[in-house]
């Protein structure tokens, strides 16, 4: 019996690109989107549609999941894992990177789902996850605007659940602390980056490794449907905060 459509964002590195390669070595046929087209199709996935999609381009997203569909059937699986982690003091942060943030972080993920939802209601089956951050749940020195997106995921998550759950559709958070990512790199602020070499050295240089969120998801997401892990909060043991 052939494995039916998931989709994941932010698939050209990272979390995503681990939870691509994982997904795909079970048998499922995928939709990779990103903004880096090459590095999506250096992956060299069987069963696997790669397009240059930016999530904040709502038109472009919906088209590939469309373009995906008639290929491989429904999206049972969206796996919302786009995101910017840019981070600041209020007073001095420059407000575009808020912008950035807001846009891809909740804007992208709302629009990724839009594109998948309605589908699945009609069918009544399908799960949404959304990858967030410990942030979602704590707060960290000159993380607020960051801190306020992931909360921002948190929430709609939990709002959309109770919405979705009469469809059976489910919803789940997948909420990593420290990773191994290139999401620690993009900071513009280099005093926070050295910063945070200077603590991932304090707790013994041990974080998460994006293939151990990747098997949370997939964990969570092969579980019954008619069981919810509604969140996982993951982090390295020895991380404190």
């Amino acid at each position: 019996m052939s494995k039916p459509l998931i989709v994941i964002t932010g698939a050209s590195s990272g979390i995503g690109e681990s939870t691509a390669r994982l997904l795909s070595a079970a048998g499922y046929p995928l939709l990779l989107l990103a903004r880096r087209l090459e590095r999506l199709e250096a992956l060299a996935l069987p069963n696997t549609l790669c397009r240059r999609v930016d999530v904040t381009d709502r038109a472009a997203l919906t088209k590939a999941v469309t373009e995906a569909e008639s290929l491989f059937g429904p999206v049972d699986a969206l796996i919302n894992n786009a995101g910017l982690m840019l981070l600041g003091d209020m007073a001095a942060q420059d407000p575009t990177e808020w912008d950035r943030m807001l846009d891809v972080n909740v804007k992208g993920l709302m629009n990724g789902v839009h594109a998948v939802l309605a589908g699945m209601v009609a069918r009544k089956h399908g799960t949404i996850i959304n990858v967030s951050s410990t942030s979602g749940r704590k707060t960290y020195p000159q993380h607020a605007a960051y801190v306020g997106t992931k909360h921002a995921v948190h929430a709609f998550s939990e709002n959309l659940r109770e919405e979705v759950a009469p469809s059976n559709v489910r919803v789940i958070v997948i909420a990593p602390g420290a990773c191994d990512t290139e999401l620690q790199t993009i900071t513009t602020n280099q005093q926070i980056k050295d910063g945070f070499q200077a603590w991932k050295a304090e707790i013994g240089g041990v974080i998460l490794a994006p293939e151990e969120v990747a098997e949370a998801i997939r964990f969570a997401y092969e579980m019954p449907q008619k069981v919810c892990i509604r969140e996982v909060v993951l982090a390295a043991t020895n991380q404190t905060v």
